[in-house]
């Protein structure tokens, strides 16, 4: 017997390097399948100038793979920078009497992130249901587990979405990239903004950034809601029901909006309507994004609008930069862009953060997409569409006004680009949908 078990132990010592090492590369490639290959589908869109945004079919064709109907009887408030955004966040959760819902992706533990815990903290502890979801690589890493527990120690229910301590290996890479916060059912908020020190201040820093939110009144609320439920429940089980989370909501205002959320495993909704209103502008396309690496098809709806005479501006971080990689993977499309008359711009005081779209001064689009593959694919994202002329002017008006703190990158900029980056470039090409 003790012999036997001596041969055990000999078998075992001879083998075992080898099964380790099958077992590593098992999960190595567990984990690269994983990152690289779960990912929806997607469509290249490419359609034809057949209507305008002003005519009627514009918005359900727009929204076919949303909700075709516009809601209409909503207010919206455009917020800029944390100056601006932060107040009146933190205003609305310390007016909450029955329920605040607050989800970010970026909740790093800083000045920001205490005002917001304490607000929320305090909620809680007068009665309020307080719900706070964050995503798990996003807030993970950077938010203190001391300031967690003050959350949870004052009564608000606390979960990270899709956390990285899990043996769901295909959800890792899967984000929640939404920014919702939603106050007694009644009051709603979204947009860009990450909860962390960078947003501090009016973008009059190279360490304050630019960016744009909105504060929300009326029905469009009410999907708000919903999708913070959506996420909510995936995470907890928990259903939200009742007055406190959906309210009657009379009219606020005159403005017809429509929330387009993306799901995992489904075409994310948001390329059809960037698609639609391309095709469909007259006049005037202008793109503010962070992150933009855009998909051929986009790239040719772009040069065919300006063939059409549309005038096509995208304007994008210039030299302060937090993912360079991101630029460098979008910066292959800059040549066809440029070369078909597209106008590109790079902002030039502070990191520009904010993602929004105007079309001809009518339909708008801001939330938390970036203007890449990687929210087009795998993140969860949420974006507000607006159907109102006074707001498209608002936002022609911003969009001038950050461009007048822009620099003009040209087709020569482009074709003088050093060695290095095109380096760059080529090496983040297998990434593109990851960045």
């Amino acid at each position: 017997m003790a012999r036997k078990r001596a041969q055990n132990r000999g078998w075992f010592r001879r083998h075992a390097p080898a099964w380790l090492s099958a077992l590593a590369v098992f999960l190595a490639a567990a984990i690269v399948f994983g990152v690289l290959f779960i990912r929806r589908d997607t469509v290249e869109y490419y359609l034809d100038h057949k209507f305008t945004v002003e005519d009627p079919e514009f918005f359900p064709s727009a929204h076919a793979l949303a909700d075709p109907l516009p809601i209409p009887g909503n207010k919206i408030e455009l917020l800029h920078n944390g100056k601006m955004i932060f107040p009146a966040m933190l205003e609305a959760i310390k007016g909450a009497r029955e329920t605040v819902n607050f989800e970010a992706f970026l909740f790093h533990s800083g000045q920001v992130a205490t005002e917001f815990r304490d607000a929320l903290a305090e909620r809680a502890r007068a009665g309020v249901r307080v719900r706070v979801l964050v995503d798990g690589i996003g807030s993970g890493l950077s938010l203190d587990k001391a300031d967690v527990e003050r959350l949870k120690e004052a009564g608000c229910a606390f979960a990270f979405y899709h956390p990285i301590a899990s043996w769901r290996i295909d959800r890792v890479n899967r984000r929640t990239h939404r920014r919702v916060l939603v106050v007694d059912g009644r009051v709603g908020f979204t947009g860009g903004v990450g909860f962390s020190d960078e947003w501090l201040g009016d973008a009059d820093a190279p360490d304050h950034w630019r960016e744009v939110h909105v504060r929300l009144e009326g029905p469009i609320v009410g999907k708000l809601q919903a999708a913070f439920q959506e996420h909510w429940f995936k995470e907890v089980g928990e259903t939200l029901s009742g007055s406190g989370e959906f309210p009657e909501l009379p009219s606020a205002g005159k403005l017809r909006a429509q929330v387009i959320a993306s799901h995992s495993f489904s075409t994310a909704p948001l390329s059809l309507v960037q698609a639609v209103a391309f095709s469909a502008a007259q006049k005037s396309i202008y793109i503010t994004n962070a992150y933009c690496a855009p998909s051929s098809s986009q790239t040719r709806s772009l040069v065919a609008a300006v063939k059409r005479g549309v005038d096509v501006r995208v304007l994008l971080p210039g030299k302060h930069n937090d993912q360079p990689a991101t630029k460098a993977a979008g910066r292959t499309a800059y040549g066809e862009l440029l070369k078909g008359g597209v106008q590109i711009y790079e902002y030039e005081p502070t990191m520009l953060h904010t993602k929004t779209i105007v079309v001809d001064g009518i339909f708008s689009v801001l939330g938390s997409s970036n203007f890449d593959a990687r929210s087009a694919q795998i993140n969860e994202e949420l974006d507000i569409t607006v159907y109102d002329k006074a707001l498209g002017r608002e936002m022609q008006e911003v969009f001038a006004r950050d461009l007048r703190r822009s620099r003009h990158y040209t087709l020569e900029d482009f074709e003088q680009r050093s060695l290095w980056e095109r380096f760059v470039e080529w090496v983040m090409l297998p990434f593109h949908s990851q960045i």
